[in-house]
């Protein structure tokens, strides 16, 4: 019988390392999208600059991740947590990081709007 304890106690424990490696490769993931778009925002930008200067037009601002989560977090702060939160679902996230940059402008405007009553 001590046997069978001690083997059904091995087994839980894997099972509990397996669920705290599953958690930490998650954080891992979540943090290499974030890494990524940030880069990718990063390349959007200093092609926008480029290619403003050589035409000679200025395009609109283009927003990093940073900049969105900055002003959304203020938003949430104010006491516009639900809505900001609606704004990140209509872009089709759960949270920030999930959503494509090239919405990062209209996220911003929507989050502008957002008034306290």
């Amino acid at each position: 019988m001590n046997k069978i304890t001690a083997l059904l106690d091995a087994i839980t424990e894997v099972i509990k390392n397996i669920g705290t490696l599953t958690e930490s490769l998650q954080t891992v993931s979540n943090l290499l999208n974030e890494i990524k778009i940030t880069e990718i925002s990063k390349k959007s930008t200093v092609h926008t600059s480029e290619s403003s200067v050589k035409s000679g037009t200025v395009k609109s601002k283009v927003y990093s991740l940073e900049d969105v989560r900055g002003i959304l977090a203020k938003k949430s702060q104010s006491g516009l947590t639900s809505e900001v939160r609606e704004i990140i679902v209509k872009y089709g996230g759960n949270k920030l990081s999930e959503i494509d940059p090239c919405h990062y402008e209209e996220i911003i405007k929507d989050a502008e709007a957002l008034k306290n009553e």
